[in-house]
């Protein structure tokens, strides 16, 4: 009822997740969904979702409040937080949403949030989200806006990521793939795609790969020791020069070396300062307090300058906007590019590398 107030344990620091029917669902959702498009105001959102069980219906539920608040639903379907991120610039909306809870258990679900031109929410605009949820439910606007299939919109956030390298001097690799049944699959096929056009010598092998919300593997969350040997026998089995795998909604990916070992993310962090201050002598580099010695020391002596935010993505995004910071990298393998709205991404890191 307008007016009563309900505590919801699905807000965390900086985005939402919870149980289904315990702590999120449908219901919630709405509600968040119209306070979300009382915050960042009228105008265009961007939906995403990932390929939970969950997820239509509550895409669904999220679409419908924001058109009853007004906003037009600028919806790209399957896809990944990275995509989401991406088509909120591109398309010049006002915020996005993003329906997964990445790597949390197949009963989870949850919503992550970002303001015009994929910048992170503030403190105040997302405590102001939350306590609209909490609230009760709120009148629709008079004039409802109308929800469009944008996923078209992929296309040139597959450009925007092959524009990172130049496709034609890579050298020849035989990359073994683990999108974990998750949201990548459909999308890495995309950008290889595009590489293969343009004359990328790379050749590629996949397992799990299609999404199957399922998850027959088990949750996709390859920072879990028990869940790493899966890509590591599959690189040695096939005889690959390096093996990727992703989280359920592949805004962080994990590499392996042709023998099979799990490259650990301070080292990837190191790995791509150097690749950008090769490109940008003295650019400032940002990383998480987790990720100090090899960090600071390979970006000194590659000219560079390092700087220390928080950990989360939330903190990590904001530092590279108030800094200008070319890159930054946490050892949970987010990793962060001025050149992409300074937001994260699970598919540049392993074309960068």
């Amino acid at each position: 009822m307008p007016g009563s107030a309900e505590r919801l344990t699905c807000f965390k620091a900086y985005d939402v997740r919870g149980r289904i029917g315990v702590e999120f669902g449908p219901g919630i959702a709405a509600r968040i969904g119209a306070a979300f498009a009382r915050v960042v105001g009228a105008g265009p959102v961007v939906l995403g979702q990932d390929c939970r069980a969950s997820s239509p219906a509550i895409a669904d539920a999220v679409a419908a409040a924001l058109v009853a608040a007004g906003a037009d639903v600028l919806d790209l379907g399957l896809s990944g937080t990275e995509e989401v991120y991406f088509a909120t610039g591109h398309l010049g909306a006002v915020g996005g949403i993003m329906v997964t809870a990445s790597h949390n258990p197949a009963d989870y679900n949850g919503l992550k949030l970002v303001g015009q031109g994929a910048a992170p929410l503030s403190s105040p605009e997302f405590a102001a989200i939350r306590a609209g949820a909490e609230g009760g439910v709120m009148l629709p606007v008079a004039v409802a806006g109308t929800r469009h299939d944008r996923r078209d919109t992929r296309r040139a956030y597959v450009a925007k990521v092959a524009g990172f390298v130049q496709p034609q001097s890579l050298r020849p690799l035989h990359i073994l793939v683990n999108a974990g049944n998750g949201a990548a699959g459909p999308t890495f096929d995309a950008i290889t795609a595009d590489l293969a056009r343009q004359g990328a010598p790379l050749r590629f092998t996949r397992i799990h790969h299609a999404p199957d919300p399922a998850f027959p593997q088990g949750v996709p969350n390859p920072l879990l020791a028990e869940n790493q040997p899966a890509t590591s026998r599959a690189v040695i089995a096939a005889g690959a020069d390096f093996g990727v795998a992703w989280d359920g909604d592949f805004d962080r990916c994990f590499l392996f070396d042709a023998t099979g070992a799990f490259v650990a993310g301070e080292y990837l962090v190191g790995l791509l300062a150097e690749v950008f201050l090769a490109k940008e002598a003295g650019a400032v580099i940002i990383h998480d307090p987790r990720v100090i010695w090899n960090t600071q020391d390979v970006v000194g002596r590659a000219g560079g300058r390092t700087m220390a935010a928080r950990t989360g993505h939330a903190f990590l995004k904001q530092a590279l906007r108030d800094t200008g910071a070319v890159y930054g990298g946490e050892m949970s393998a987010h990793h962060y590019f001025r050149d992409f709205m300074s937001c994260d991404s699970g598919m540049i890191p392993w074309l960068l590398v």
